[in-house]
Parts: structure tokens; sequence; C-alpha cells
């Protein structure tokens, strides 16, 4: 969260309206959130594992959305190594309300775009 959204936060206003589809957006609506947070539905917990997967997220950018989704509180990271000190990132009870979310785009991209497959969404398939 940049300087500028922590204070529109704190103030109570919004990058660009209270819509709650807009507010969401300003959090998810990037093309490489909603697939980190895919993988940690898929089991991925760790920051090779979530740089390992079929559309190979630059580093700085998966950083940069590990960062933000703390922020957010939508997962958090906890040590599991000590020397060096190393993270796996976890969703949160918020996070993992997403999972409906995803869901819906699983169902909706199976039905309207031919060929695609939801083999990486197996534990939101059910």
């Amino acid at each position: 969260m940049t300087m500028k959204e922590k204070k529109l936060a704190e103030s109570g206003k919004f990058l660009r309206s209270p819509c709650p589809v807009a507010c969401t957006l300003d959090i998810l609506g990037d093309k490489w959130t909603l697939l980190v947070v895919r993988d940690l539905f898929a089991g991925k917990r760790k920051y090779g594992e979530l740089q390992a997967s079929f559309e190979k997220i630059p580093t700085n950018i998966l950083a940069e959305r590990l960062k933000r989704l703390i922020e957010q509180q939508i997962i958090v990271k906890s040590p599991y190594q000590s020397h060096p000190v190393r993270y796996e990132y976890t969703l949160t009870a918020k996070g993992k309300e997403l999972g409906v979310v995803l869901k819906a785009m699983v169902q909706w991209g199976e039905k309207h775009i031919t060929g695609s497959k939801a083999s990486l969404m197996s534990p939101l398939k059910k």
C-alpha cells in the first residue's frame, strides 16, 4: 500500500469511489494478484513455489503482491526456517473468503473460454 493509499484508507476516503467493485479492484484488480491467491488455495506456500507457477510472475512483482496481500490482511507470512530466514505464506480467514470469487471465475471461464481448464483449481471445484 502506498502512502497515498494509507492516507486515503485512514481518512475513510476511497481511491476511486465507495463502490465495492471498485474498492475490491483497487486491491485485487491487476493481472497477478488473484493468481497468487489461486496458488495459495492450490497449496503453494513458499516464495519459490509461487514463482514457479505456470504464468512465471516476475520476482519483483511477486514480492510486491505478497506485500500488498499482507497489508490487506488477506495472507500472513510466517518463518519456516531461521538461518537464513525464509517465510511461507498462508491465507487468512479474509483471504479464504476469496474462494467463492475464484470458484465463480473458474466456472465462468470453463463455460465461456474454449480450452480453459481448471486443473490448478481442484480445491475450488468441489
